[in-house]
């Protein structure tokens, strides 16, 4: 078992994928304070300001963002507008590559999720559906081969690495699946999590699509580490590391090629800054008080001011806001004293829950709280977040 800095195996490649090199930061060095810091916010409590609903919520914005950051390093060019479009407009069938793209990223978090609550591993079968998913039904940057390592030898574009050849692919990604799953004192994760993204982009073991599926590996492996965390209301964009500056993402793993226990150690630190830029930029996003007053509450006053929300509706979510979990009768004065304003209060909520606006909590259908990731009110929040420095990256198509 790993359980020493001197013990954490750190993989640079030569030509041959063959030099194991291992890096040793000082006590004093950026990285290790940065990798202290990194420790302490994974279980750090946010102190109950975060509920439920908003969190699930600003969880669905989250992943929406996670997609567009992780395309938009492939070269996609759609702006989280667009990709938010496409959530409200809700078409089954499309014919545009970038919208597959982006949707592909999407149920590849969720597969995700899905796998680690049900207590899978990361597994070389696991890492194959990734990439199963993230070129399912695209022909421009799809795969001959989905979920299959490659069997012909490959060039990277505008990258002096040359990956091994296909003959060495399986070996190498046994070993990778066995340094991911080795057990290792919790303190190193994000060690680990950096060099297997290296690895794994040194690798490149399939055909296309390796970028996709290695930010979403890297995300599994942040997930598997509860750096992402349902329970514990902790988010993170992974591939926001990456996108804000795409040609420095590149050049920090070309440094990495070098085979050189600095050019490692400068890759690893570039990984956990970024993670800890983006953990400090989500947890601001989870401050309710926050949310509400910059995001939601703006967004409700223009759906208003659009008529894209009635008065009533307008009026019932910002009760919804204020009690986060709310009942039919908390809002049936909105309607007056008559005997019809229970059947009128019962017909509004329907229709707020059909336009997306409310959700009944599921284990108590006549209670709702408010929803606002899948509905007109989404461009306006993501907006707000773009006011107040929470995307990372821009609206427009010109970054």
């Amino acid at each position: 078992m790993l359980k020493t800095i001197d013990d954490i195996i750190l993989y640079s490649y030569t030509k041959d994928m063959n030099n194991i090199v291992k890096i040793n930061p000082h006590f004093n060095s950026e990285l290790t304070t940065v990798l202290f810091d990194l420790e302490r916010l994974r279980y750090q409590q946010l102190e109950g300001t975060i509920t439920p609903w908003l969190f699930f919520d600003l969880k669905e914005i989250v992943h929406l963002v996670e997609s567009v950051a992780s395309a938009r390093i492939e070269g996609n060019r759609t702006t989280v507008i667009g990709a938010a479009n496409d959530i409200i407009e809700n078409q089954q069938e499309t014919n545009n590559e970038s919208v597959k793209e982006l949707r592909n990223i999407r149920r590849g978090i969720e597969f995700i999720e899905t796998h680690l609550k049900d207590k899978g591993k990361i597994s070389e079968g696991f890492i194959r559906e990734l990439h199963k998913i993230a070129i399912k039904e695209l022909s421009d940057d799809g795969s001959k081969t989905p979920g299959k390592f490659r069997t012909e030898d490959v060039k990277i574009s505008k990258s002096a690495h040359k990956p091994p050849s296909h003959l060495e692919v399986p070996s190498l990604m046994q070993e990778l699946v066995e340094y991911i799953n080795e057990p290792l004192d919790s303190k190193f994760d994000i060690l680990k999590t950096a060099t297997a993204h290296h690895r794994f982009a040194a690798i490149h073991p399939f055909d296309n699509g390796n970028g996709r599926t290695a930010r979403l590996l890297t995300y599994a492996m942040l997930a598997e580490q509860r750096f992402i965390d349902d329970q514990g209301f902790r988010l993170l964009n992974p591939a926001s590391i990456f996108c804000i500056d795409r040609e420095e993402y590149f050049r920090q793993l070309a440094n990495a090629d070098k085979s050189t226990p600095s050019g490692m150690e400068e890759w690893c630190l570039y990984v956990a800054k970024g993670i800890q830029q983006e953990a400090a930029r989500i947890t601001r996003l989870l401050d309710k008080k926050f949310a509400v007053t910059k995001l939601i509450a703006p967004a409700l006053k223009n759906a208003r001011v659009n008529k894209y929300i009635s008065e009533s509706e307008h009026e019932i979510l910002q009760i919804a806001m204020e009690k986060d979990v709310f009942q039919a009768r908390d809002v049936k004065h909105l309607f007056g004293t008559s005997a019809s304003a229970t059947v009128q209060t019962s017909r509004v909520l329907t229709g707020m829950k059909r336009k997306g606006l409310i959700m009944a909590l599921p284990n108590n259908k006549k209670k709702y709280a408010m929803r606002f990731a899948n509905n007109h009110l989404l461009r306006d929040v993501l907006s707000g977040m773009d006011d107040n420095g929470l995307l990372p990256i821009t609206n427009n198509t010109k970054d």
